[in-house]
């Protein structure tokens, strides 16, 4: 067993210095020293697939990421590991704690996922090695860590068994209650114009220094199709984690990062939201465009005509939200999105 700190001063003095993911009671001691310590940068997710997305967008912020999260989030993080991580070659070193491992007696939902943890990450082309237990392993875990991701350029995963890591009883800070924010309105009753000309329009406004995700489906390939440009990431999986990448760089860079999202993708991770909220970068601007449907697998409905977006983002924490369904009013939010902060 050893001390957290055992752990996190190596992993920091080995580039690993921001983290994310879902706690997990295995976790509990590495996951409250971080967030107490006022070390390593921690974001507490609300998914792990979320957790996985935001540690990709760190990444391309310069950061190396840690994703901790209990084995049972594994069928959570499954898409973007799959479709983000490994077609982009993003990698970040991975927590994973062993429930319902060999020998364990735990709880019944943990019986299957405890059998079969390695084989699901062996199948996802995760390489991996048990998390070390005496401090005479870490340095050489580290190293492993380190040369798999430097050779790959793919996540790699410890894995760790209970009672890894001691529990020095930490204190955690208070958490942080921010005030509502507010929702202008800036609707006009007409019909929305095509997800295309609104793209025109952002195009027309957008700096050229901002960094800009663009969700999956045919927002990305409209805007490919519009001006494929440098500033431009196309996230072709990983439905719904436009967002908590748009987080996790923007927590990272001090650049206006944008995020191009739909409607289908944001209801899919609402999650995503929440933490946005909680963290509230002021370099972030998040677009959703929202036409009611799945466009991109033949127009099938959505169920965003009962969902006010805006509203959902200032109850969860946004300090600004727009409301608006023309062109007129999408330039008026975009340009002063742009120019405020939040």
């Amino acid at each position: 067993m050893i001390a957290a700190d055992s752990f996190l001063g190596p992993a920091r003095d080995a580039g690993f210095d921001f983290y994310t993911g879902v706690p997990c009671s295995f976790l509990t001691p590495i996951i409250n020293r971080v967030v107490g310590s006022g070390g390593p940068d921690y974001v507490g997710a609300a998914s792990e697939g979320e957790a996985v997305a935001i540690a990709a967008g760190a990444w391309l912020g310069g950061r190396g990421t840690v994703v901790m999260c209990q084995n049972s989030g594994l069928g959570n993080a499954v898409n973007p590991l799959t479709s983000l991580n490994h077609p982009f070659r993003i990698p970040t070193l991975m927590i994973v704690t062993w429930r319902g491992g060999p020998g364990v007696n735990d709880e019944p939902q943990h019986e299957v996922m405890g059998r079969i943890t390695p084989a699901l990450l062996d199948l996802m082309e995760i390489q991996h090695r048990d998390f070390p237990r005496e401090d005479s392993e870490i340095a050489a875990a580290l190293a492993e860590a380190r040369a798999r991701i430097g050779e790959t350029r793919l996540p790699f995963a410890f894995i760790m068994h209970k009672g890894s890591v001691r529990d020095d009883g930490l204190t955690l800070p208070p958490p942080v209650i921010r005030p509502r924010g507010a929702v202008t309105d800036l609707s006009d009753g007409d019909a929305p114009p095509p997800r295309a000309k609104v793209l025109e329009r952002y195009l027309g406004l957008v700096p050229p220094e901002a960094a800009v995700i663009a969700t999956t489906g045919k927002c990305g390939r409209e805007l490919f199709t519009l001006d494929d440009r440098d500033q431009h990431l196309y996230q072709v999986g990983s439905m719904g984690g436009a967002s908590a990448m748009g987080l996790g760089l923007a927590l990272t860079t001090p650049r206006k990062v944008v995020v191009l999202d739909g409607d289908g993708a944001a209801l899919m991770k609402l999650g995503n939201l929440a933490t946005i909220g909680r963290y509230a970068p002021e370099n972030l601007v998040h677009v959703i465009l929202d036409n009611g449907i799945h466009d991109s697998t033949g127009g099938q409905p959505t169920v965003s005509p009962n969902v006010d977006f805006a509203g959902m983002a200032v109850a969860a924490g946004y300090p600004h939200a727009v409301r608006a369904d023309g062109l007129s009013g999408f330039d008026q939010a975009f340009s002063a999105a742009l120019e405020q902060p939040g």
